[in-house]
């Protein structure tokens, strides 16, 4: 079959020569001359006061430059989440201070001499706890742990069903983990301007933001981004570190770089994901879909980054390639005291496929019909473009041919075949057949939200 075939098989690859040689040119190649290295000082706690700090040790090693907390940084603008914490920490891997030193070992080891004394205050961990009455709020000046909420639909989208199923998914929360974590490298351009390099899917976001907090004129500041060692989307955003590194390289008049190590890239990078699905999904008795109701909660993170508008992506791209006439959504993303969330690989269209496809496998074991089969009988057949429940419009397709030849070519009868013998024999090695179809969301997005 197709499918086996390529499991373990020999496939063909078109990878760049270049990066498979080794002559690739990332952020951490870059090393100006006289380049200082920097090392950030993190929260060891998930919230917590900062009731002292101490940076004499870390001053009197050979090489040190300096250590330099928030007052010591001059920026032209704030932001809600702070570029360096001065009074609190909201969860592990927020930034507090960088050491920085002639030589990477130096600025690791004044990074280690630090002394932070904390009061270590409860912290809010669970999404689903985030929005009950009385629990701790992460921004206590919001009055409430909201990041964004939303509602789309009318009440009533399960009349009329036969049969509805009911769970509740948890699409968890994940690392990014590039090979390439993030880097920064920044040094002044000797004309009252910054020039740097950054690991980033986003150049001229970075530029925005570092212009912002130095109070440059965005031409006075210029990001290149070299080869990418991986990003999935992890960074599809701007990082306060960014912002640190260009301030002090303005400040010292020297250029000033800064990597990740691995264990601080699980934290200090954004994570992805973080559903919670309550969802219902409902059928008449012959497996016609009637409608979806999904109470989603997302969890942001301590700080707002992308996961408010992945959430919209999930809700409009709810009804995956099917034609469900009702849909009732109501979506909250909610503060914790947890690393900051953002896009990872799809950003809110995977969760919303995993949500949809996961109830239809509930749904045909419920009417004990084959899941390939009820699938068929609710794909979107037009006209197009086609207008989903949610908003969304498909310009065209052809899900049903799409289907029959994925059967095809993974032999789907000769499996469910297989599987039903296995379970009349007994057998201890069981077959386990998944299937899912879907349709990705690209270009710009229309939909009657516009």
């Amino acid at each position: 079959m197709a499918v086996s075939a390529a499991l373990g098989g020999v496939v063909r690859r078109r990878e760049d020569p270049r990066l498979v040689t080794g002559a690739g040119h990332y952020t951490d190649d870059i090393q100006p001359e006289g380049c200082l290295h920097a090392v950030f000082i993190r929260s060891p706690h998930a919230h917590a006061r900062i009731t002292g700090i101490d940076v004499s040790a870390a001053l009197e090693i050979p090489g040190v430059v300096g250590v330099f907390q928030a007052a010591d940084l001059t920026f032209e603008s704030e932001t809600a989440r702070p570029r360096l914490c001065t009074d609190e920490v909201k969860f592990v891997g927020d930034a507090i201070a960088v050491s920085v030193a002639e030589t990477r070992g130096a600025a690791v080891d004044g990074a280690a001499a630090v002394a932070i004394d904390y009061e270590v205050l409860e912290a809010l961990v669970d999404s689903t706890v985030a929005l009950e009455p009385g629990t701790l709020l992460v921004h206590p000046d919001k009055g409430d742990n909201i990041a964004f909420e939303f509602e789309l639909g009318e009440d009533g989208a399960l009349e009329g069903a036969d049969v509805v199923v009911r769970s509740r998914f948890v699409n968890q929360r994940l690392a990014a983990v590039p090979i390439e974590a993030n880097a920064v490298v920044a040094e002044p351009d000797g004309e009252g301007g910054i020039r740097m390099w950054a690991s980033t899917q986003v150049p001229f976001g970075v530029r925005s933001q570092v212009a912002d907090a130095l109070g440059l004129p965005e031409a006075k500041v210029r990001v290149i981004a070299p080869d990418v060692g991986g990003a999935f989307g992890a960074k599809l955003m701007a990082y306060p570190e960014q912002s640190v590194i260009a301030a002090i390289a303005k400040m010292l008049d020297r250029p000033v770089r800064w990597f990740e190590y691995r264990a601080e890239n699980m934290v200090a990078m954004t994570h992805g994901r973080g559903h919670v699905q309550d969802v219902a999904l409902g059928a008449t008795a012959d497996g016609k879909l009637v409608g979806l109701e999904a109470r989603v909660i997302t969890d942001a993170g301590a700080y707002a980054g992308l996961a408010p508008p992945q959430l919209v992506l999930t809700a409009l791209l709810a009804s995956g390639v099917y034609a469900i006439p009702k849909i009732r959504f109501n979506g909250s993303c909610v503060y914790t005291n947890t690393a900051v969330m953002s896009a990872y690989r799809g950003a809110g269209r995977p969760e919303a496929i995993a949500m949809i496809e996961r109830a239809m496998d509930m749904l045909a074991v419920e009417l004990r019909m084959d899941p390939a089969e009820l699938r068929r009988r609710n794909l979107i057949g037009g006209p197009f473009p086609y207008t989903t429940a949610t908003g969304l419009t498909y310009d065209t397709g052809d899900y049903a041919r799409a289907l029959d030849l994925a059967l095809k070519a993974a032999g789907y009868d000769e499996l469910r075949r297989e599987q039903r013998a296995r379970q009349e024999r007994g057998d201890r090695t069981q077959l386990g057949i998944g299937l899912s179809t879907y349709v990705e969301m690209t270009a710009r997005l229309r939909t009657r939200w516009s």
